[in-house]
């Protein structure tokens, strides 16, 4: 009876579990039946052409890659639904000539990555990590003399990319007494904060960089050495986006040559690879790709995620639309 039950549950298939996924599989699994790739002894290939003429709906994050590769494997598929904010994970023109829609986690996480933009910033500045290591390797009775951070209030911060995520950060970071510029696909009209078209400008007159843009083919490698190089030896940069929106390498060597002053980390360009000459840095703080997890943006992810799902098999708007039908 129960085999038979989910049987008659709309199908989604899964290539590899978003984490909001495993937090809350139960709840998926009464609503839907769920094809788990992964756990099959079958290729993915394989799998794919098994389910090929079922599957409508596929659940992802940033961590499967819905490529035109697994579309052409998936002729009755309609509609994308990832738990990330972000969307370079899935291919969007080839989505769009097929009629596929895409949905997203929308403005979900947008608090939560903005507190921990401001955190990575306060933490590079104070040097609150490479403090907490001082003290845990029982350097302060001895070592009397610990470098002196710098002051959060009065910088000029510039945010690459103010969407939902970039104004939160705006937001924050105007209440502990900073200048805030940014630089955007275009000029927000409603917006005071003055506005860069280019990000070398941006960098050339802010002591920090904030990313918070989504990574696409204009946007990949942005930040580059000319970007670096304009923010100065005393710059912060700090990364919320996508690793590969900076040239990972010419951050390297930057941040060893103290071509620049520091940098927060969420996400690197190969990850969960990280370059080794970064971990000596004491003016570098790095997180691994954890920005939006918190308990409670979990739980708003999932409500929102199964809320697509639902409305897509009810026929019904979505309700974070990137690609309608």
């Amino acid at each position: 009876m129960a085999k038979q039950h989910e049987e008659q549950l709309p199908q989604v298939l899964i290539l590899r579990p978003p984490p909001v996924f495993t937090q809350f599989q139960d709840e998926f699994s009464k609503k839907f039946q769920i094809l788990k790739a992964w756990e099959s002894p079958l290729s993915t290939q394989l799998f794919l052409t098994t389910h090929a003429q079922s599957v409508k709906a596929i659940l992802c994050s940033g961590q499967s890659s819905v490529t035109t590769d697994v579309l052409r494997h998936l002729p009755e598929l309609r509609i994308v639904v990832t738990a990330s904010a972000g969307v370079n994970h899935i291919d969007l023109p080839e989505c769009r000539r097929r009629g596929i829609a895409v949905t997203n986690a929308g403005a979900v996480f947008s608090e939560d990555v903005a507190d921990i933009a401001v955190g990575l910033l306060i933490d590079v500045l104070r040097r609150i990590t490479a403090a907490d290591r001082f003290v845990r390797g029982g350097l302060w009775p001895t070592v009397s003399d610990y470098p002196l951070g710098s002051k959060l209030g009065g910088k000029r911060v510039g945010i690459v990319g103010l969407g939902s995520i970039g104004s939160e950060v705006a937001k924050r970071l105007e209440a502990f007494g900073c200048i805030i510029s940014y630089n955007s696909r275009k000029k927000k009209p409603s917006l005071s904060y003055p506005y860069h078209p280019n990000v070398c400008d941006l960098a050339a007159n802010n002591n920090v960089l904030v990313i918070c843009c989504e990574l696409n083919d204009q946007t990949r490698h942005m930040i580059n050495k000319e970007v670096m190089s304009a923010l100065g030896k005393d710059g912060v940069i700090v990364n919320i986006g996508r690793g590969a929106i900076i040239d990972e390498k010419e951050l390297v060597r930057c941040l060893v040559q103290g071509e620049i002053g520091g940098a927060g980390l969420d996400v690197f360009e190969n990850e969960p690879n990280v370059p080794k000459e970064l971990f000596a840095l004491d003016n570098v703080v790095m997180l691994p790709h954890r920005a939006a997890f918190t308990e409670e943006a979990f739980y708003d992810a999932f409500q929102l995620v199964m809320g697509n799902l639902e409305a897509f098999f009810s026929n019904r708007p979505l309700l974070s639309p990137v690609i309608d039908e």
